[in-house]
């Protein structure tokens, strides 16, 4: 057994999705640990410079060159293997950790490591809904079941949750190889908002907001996350007082923007992509209520985000997200008929500020237990010092 001192972390750092937020803040949390951390990601630099420096610390910094990236998958150049080759070659690190982008890389990278000579852990990220109740799932089910032979070839494979874990096993992934290690967040970072301190960012955000209760959805807007779902049970109750916002972008946000269903009386705020970190902290902080319809997730950092803001969380049972939530951290929604569960919940809420400052406090007292940055880092280290 060797001493991991230098990890070669192979992910995402744009666009921004979940497994961005991942990558950074896990690698940021392990270079505080003293680890060394080189990251290797997708980008075609437009100068030399740009792949000197990290974003995070002063580690070096490998580009990948591509054809297509997006939030979901992609797809590298054709040169882009041996340039990751070369890359490990010249950094030696004494473990290979890949956030997996869901590209043709992740199934060569068991074979690359193995003649090199170096261990290969993988964070296997792709949402599921096990119970395959519509067709998102359906789809996210056959890419677990593209990835399980080539995930048993990895050394170790990290998973959220014990149900993501079962599915692997039942396709086929020794249950050796599976590690179960949930995401977990700065609770120092994502923390209510201090009532007796005044806070310039809380009050920009406040003031772009306005005076009325806030219901929020932040994420990606595509078919996955099911937010029609939400604007239709938002035009079908009574929103008085209160006011829906929309943080994030994605291929549907033209279509639902431009909706009937988003007729101005409804009162929903487009807010859009948001890169700004204190900007987001603030926007959870002022929500009083943060909803996530999804039809398929993996363990959604934006709901352990507004949990541990202290925010009340409504949320369905896709993926890991259910888990987090039960025995009332949280309201648990099934992934079916989601705009009849809100049409009754969510006037409830509106009714009932006393219910969501309860389910709001149980909230970050839950991630407070089990979902710590800092418990997943310590996981981590455990981890690699099998190897």
């Amino acid at each position: 057994m060797q001493q991991v001192a230098h990890i070669a972390w192979l992910g995402k750092k744009t666009p921004f999705c979940g497994n961005v937020t991942y990558g950074l803040s896990t690698t940021e949390a392990l270079r505080k640990r003293g680890y060394q951390t080189s990251f290797i990601h997708f980008d075609n630099p437009s100068s030399p410079a740009n792949s000197q420096t990290s974003l995070l610390a002063n580690d070096p910094e490998v580009s990948l060159p591509y054809l297509v990236k997006s939030q979901v998958y992609t797809i590298p150049s054709p040169r882009a293997q041996r340039e990751l080759r070369e890359s490990l070659e010249r950094l030696k690190p004494d473990l290979v950790h890949a956030s997996l982008t869901l590209s043709p890389l992740d199934f060569r990278l068991p074979d690359l490591c193995q003649q090199l000579g170096v261990p290969l852990v993988a964070t296997f990220h792709p949402p599921f809904d096990a119970g395959i109740r519509n067709l998102s799932a359906g789809t996210q089910q056959l890419t677990y079941q593209l990835y399980a032979p080539a995930l048993s070839r990895y050394d170790r494979v990290i998973v959220f949750s014990e149900m993501q874990a079962e599915v692997l096993s039942k396709l086929g992934v020794k249950e050796q190889c599976l590690a179960v290690i949930p995401n977990g967040v700065d609770t120092d970072c994502w923390t209510p908002a201090n009532q007796n301190s005044s806070n310039p960012m809380q009050s920009k955000v406040k003031g772009r907001l306005g005076d009325e209760r806030i219901f929020l959805y932040m994420g990606r807007i595509a078919t996955e996350k099911n937010i029609e779902a939400l604007l239709r049970a938002w035009r079908l109750i009574d929103p008085r007082g209160c006011r829906l916002v929309i943080v994030g972008d994605g291929p549907l946000r033209p279509a639902l923007e431009n909706n009937s269903l988003t007729t101005t009386d409804c009162d929903v705020l487009w807010w859009g992509y948001e890169a700004d970190l204190n900007t987001r902290i603030a926007l959870l902080q002022a929500a009083e209520v943060f909803v996530l319809p999804s039809l398929v997730e993996g363990l959604s950092l934006a709901l352990l985000e507004a949990m541990a803001t202290g925010t009340a969380c409504i949320a369905t049972d896709a993926g890991a997200d259910g888990e987090v939530l039960e025995n009332g951290a949280g309201i648990v929604l099934s992934t079916q008929g989601v705009t009849t569960q809100l049409r009754t919940l969510l006037p409830v809420l509106r009714d009932q500020p006393v219910l969501t400052s309860e389910l709001g406090r149980k909230a970050r007292q839950r991630v407070l237990e089990k979902y710590t940055l800092s418990r997943n880092i310590d996981a981590l280290e455990k981890l690699y010092k099998t190897f």
